[in-house]
């Protein structure tokens, strides 16, 4: 981690211990806020959305205003990096938003901290019912919803149909599971010489095996286990059969291997499409998407975004409902045909919109990942410090993977490691 990005993190972990001194002082912020004959104002915050939806959220906004007359929508967006510092300033100083968009692990990390409301105490159970169960989970520490589940999207597998055929594999039976996914990697590499994927060495490798990283209270790490031995010593022997490119391949690299047809997968979202599209169209043309192997936990990784009330609102309850309303399936089906996401909400799916394709990639992989919502979770819900603890993964699987170390003794320094973060 650079000087900067570690006093970013003392800066922020510094504002959550004021949050969380502030939020002691009792629920709700200043006097409410009423303008134009006692309608209430409700300010809310996005995340780098203008000036690309200002229409769609002018009209949403307009619906709700008209619905509710007594509510005027105070809309404002901020770059990604500047919308977390500036909430946390404005809960310190009690002139908190009432409806922000963060994403899952900055959510809960400032629920937490007490600084954002409960939505189980706020929300009915066919509400609560409405949005995918792993999804909204996700948003829950200790029996406490600290956001609603708003925008989302997980992996697919992208597929390059000429070399696999080449292979003698047939894509209209793709592997369903990781161990398939090993064997269909080993067989194009005996068969034709290309490895099967690039990926990053990153923390999801645990989660996709049902690995925690931490334990329950999120205290210590969790993921020094045989099983974790295992995975790691499974991955060294794909790295040596060409299943997998033995190096830590970031996205970039990862879209440069899979244009030059050194790899026959990628797993990633839908941006990958636009990548691959313009930088081998050939490639583009015969490349699928089918729905990402799973492995031992049985789930698909989602990348959510959220919405959540900050305790020091004026308007709790107004600001709740207008939460619920953004997030319920008609405004989320509504927004996922603009922006090209995936809904939080099991209702939404059904729209003909996610269930049939012109066979388009980009349609094959937005069907697919649709598919894949009921089994879609956010693994790094609460993590502590979860950049940090995140670099030190990264920095151990590197060691074992690339410069051999030993597994077992690595995983017992990185133990070490990760439990001094979670104290700082």
């Amino acid at each position: 981690m650079t000087k900067k990005a570690k006093g970013r993190l003392r800066l922020l972990v510094s504002m959550l211990a004021l949050v969380v001194l502030l939020s002691g002082c009792g629920g709700g912020g200043s006097k409410p806020e009423k303008v134009d004959g006692g309608k209430v104002t409700l300010q809310f915050w996005t995340i780098a959305l203008q000036p690309t939806f200002t229409p769609y959220f002018n009209r949403v906004i307009a619906d709700y205003e008209q619905k509710n007359p007594n509510v005027k929508i105070d809309w404002k967006d901020y770059p990604y990096d500047a919308v977390t510092n500036k909430l946390l300033t404005s809960i310190a100083s009690n002139s908190s938003p009432d409806v922000v968009n963060l994403n899952t692990e900055f959510a809960s990390q400032m629920g937490s901290k007490g600084a954002v409301v409960d939505m189980n105490e706020h929300l009915s159970p066919e509400e609560k019912a409405a949005y995918f169960e792993g999804i909204y989970n996700s948003t829950v520490i200790n029996g406490k919803a600290y956001a609603l589940p708003w925008y989302t999207g997980t992996e697919v597998l992208y597929m390059n149909t000429k070399l696999v055929k080449a292979a003698g594999l047939d894509p209209a039976h793709p592997p369903k599971t990781r161990e398939e996914l090993s064997e269909w990697g080993r067989q194009i590499n005996r068969k034709i010489g290309k490895a099967g994927y690039a990926q990053q060495l990153v923390s999801k490798l645990f989660a996709v095996d049902g690995i925690p990283i931490l334990n329950k209270e999120k205290t210590a790490a969790a993921f020094n286990t045989p099983d974790a031995v295992t995975m790691i010593d499974n991955l060294k022997k794909q790295m040596e059969d060409g299943v997998v490119l033995k190096e830590d391949a970031d996205f970039s690299q990862q879209v440069k291997y899979y244009a030059g047809e050194q790899v026959a997968f990628e797993l990633a979202g839908p941006t990958f499409i636009n990548f691959i599209k313009t930088a081998a169209p050939d490639v583009y043309k015969n490349t699928i998407a089918v729905p990402v192997p799973t492995g031992k936990a049985d789930v698909r990784l989602s990348n959510s975004m959220d919405l959540v009330v900050p305790t020091k609102s004026a308007h709790i309850d107004e600001a709740v409902k207008f939460a619920v309303f953004l997030t319920n399936a008609e405004s989320q089906t509504a927004f996922s045909k603009e922006a090209n996401t995936l809904p939080s909400t099991k209702e939404s799916i059904k729209d003909s919109y996610f269930t049939q394709s012109d066979q388009s990639l980009e349609a094959q992989a937005k069907v697919v990942s649709a598919q894949s919502l009921d089994k879609a979770t956010d693994y790094m819900v609460g993590v502590p410090n979860a950049k940090d603890v995140n670099s030190a993964i990264a920095r151990a699987l590197q060691n074992i993977l690339l410069n051999g170390r030993d597994t077992k003794e690595t995983l017992t320094a990185l133990e070490q490691e990760v439990n001094d973060i979670l104290k700082q």
